[in-house]
């Protein structure tokens, strides 16, 4: 039954990889995500015939646990809109994460001199720690996305007391780990108290235009969480699978702090995302407006039209109607593309979701890298519902807090049309400088009522 048991986790572990492997794709990103699957339903089944589960009591929590979270996934999954998806794979992160240090606190609860050594207690102590800073930290991302919590949260010497709590946290959790299984109650609580403090005050100073970043790194530190979990269990299925998300959200927080020409720490400490920009240089040029019919033959007469799409986008639910849009300028002619910003939207890959949700085919769907250099070549691009990942003056003003971070070259097209609601200022608060360019012109009005007249605008062509 051993050798059933380990076989059965192996081949769990197996399918998580290859899934994670296939999500890395948008051609195979659904069946990955039907082998992972197909893997967490082999993990859950051989856990009935593991040796230290028996009892009814048992069997009958794990029951109870599969069927109310597997029905609230199902029933949220169901109901979720996709502009609401970032808050959710946030909450989700948090989920993991605050499994990992449930896991670790009857681990540390049920130690004993006899049955524990100090190197268990300290990959279980340390797994407890990043556990419960990913779920509370998490949980302060969902309500930012969720528009519950104001976007930043800021005192005087708040730093200072972040390092102190984290520091008590840390001394706490080294008298656990030496203590040799003899663990007193109302230290474990404090250090589990902390932990979970350290995690919202360490999430609140950061604004909502660095989410994307920090649910990757929670993402990330949710699975080293599991993984070092597994590792206290003996479990090899956790091991893997914690080691390989752990692994695939450090690279991806990674590829999106440079994305954004930042460091980790720049994100995590200088409350980017929650200021108002900086001292900016002055906006030469006025906001020139074009309605949505005289745009749309604009477009319906060029060779080459780009859109760019971003959060406004989703939030409008547009998707749909551009993608209509984009069909009728393809039987004119026109050579139409998406260009995508590695942090565009509220989540990794969260534009790229969405286009796939209205049709759009993967081999007109380009990253950054892939069609900087096609704007100047482009007769119009369509900026809607994008900001930040526009705004020229990250290349041109030093002084600005997004200044360095790589943009799409929009603005190099021969004619802008930027889709707006309205005329504030984007998300993180900085103004977009492409706004009052020369070759620049604003339709405003809600996503998908602009698209529908675009639409229309082309239809009355014939």
């Amino acid at each position: 039954m051993s050798m059933i048991i380990n076989l059965a986790y192996f081949a769990a572990a197996v399918l998580f990889i290859v899934g994670l492997k296939q999500m890395s794709s948008p051609t195979t990103a659904r069946p990955g995500i039907i082998w992972a699957g197909v893997g967490m339903v082999i993990a859950t089944l051989v856990t009935f015939v593991h040796p230290e589960i028996s009892g009814g009591v048992n069997y009958t929590l794990i029951i109870l646990g599969i069927v109310i979270g597997g029905g609230l996934a199902w029933w949220s999954g169901k109901k979720v809109a996709m502009t609401d998806m970032p808050q959710m794979i946030a909450l989700y992160n948090g989920m993991g994460g605050g499994a990992a240090a449930g896991i670790g606190a009857i681990y540390l609860l049920q130690a004993t001199p006899e049955t524990v050594s100090n190197t268990g207690l300290a990959i279980a102590v340390t797994g407890s720690l990043i556990g419960s800073v990913a779920f509370s930290g998490s949980l302060v991302a969902y309500a930012k996305l969720q528009g519950l919590m104001k976007k930043t949260f800021t005192f005087g010497g708040q730093q200072v007391v972040n390092i102190a709590i984290f520091a008590i946290t840390v001394i706490l959790g080294f008298m656990l780990a030496t203590g040799g299984g003899e663990i007193g109650s109302a230290t474990l609580l404090l250090f589990f108290v902390l932990s979970l403090a350290f995690g919202v005050l360490m999430t609140l100073p950061i604004g909502g235009a660095d989410m994307p970043v920090v649910i990757s790194l929670y993402n990330a530190l949710t699975g080293l969480a599991v993984g070092l979990k597994g590792i206290v269990l003996d479990n090899p299925a956790l091991m893997i699978a914690g080691i390989v998300v752990g692994a695939a959200g450090t690279l991806l927080t990674q590829l999106m702090a440079k994305a954004m020409n930042r460091p980790i720490s720049n994100i995590l400490f200088s409350q980017f995302g929650g200021s108002s920009g900086g001292a900016e240089e002055t906006i030469e040029g006025t906001m020139k407006e074009i309605q949505a019919n005289d745009a749309g033959i604009m477009m319906a007469y060029a060779e080459k039209v780009i859109i760019v799409p971003g959060y406004g986008m989703a939030v409008a639910q547009a998707q749909h109607k551009i993608w209509e849009f984009t069909q009728l300028l393809q039987k004119r002619g026109v050579d139409v593309k998406f260009a995508i910003h590695p942090v565009a939207g509220r989540m990794p890959g969260h534009m790229n979701v969405l286009l796939a949700e209205a049709g759009v085919p993967y081999d007109i769907i380009f990253d950054l890298d892939e069609i900087n250099e096609e704007f100047k070549t482009a007769d119009v691009a369509m900026v809607i519902g994008a900001n930040d990942v526009v705004n020229p003056v990250a290349r041109t003003n030093p002084d600005s807090p997004i200044y360095g971070m790589p943009i799409l070259n929009a603005d190099q097209a021969q004619n802008v049309i930027c889709v707006k609601r309205g005329k504030g200022s984007g998300f993180s608060g900085i103004e977009n400088h492409l706004f009052y360019a020369d070759n620049n012109q604003m339709l405003y009005g809600d996503g998908q009522k602009v698209a529908a007249e675009l639409v229309a605008s082309v239809k009355a062509l014939g």
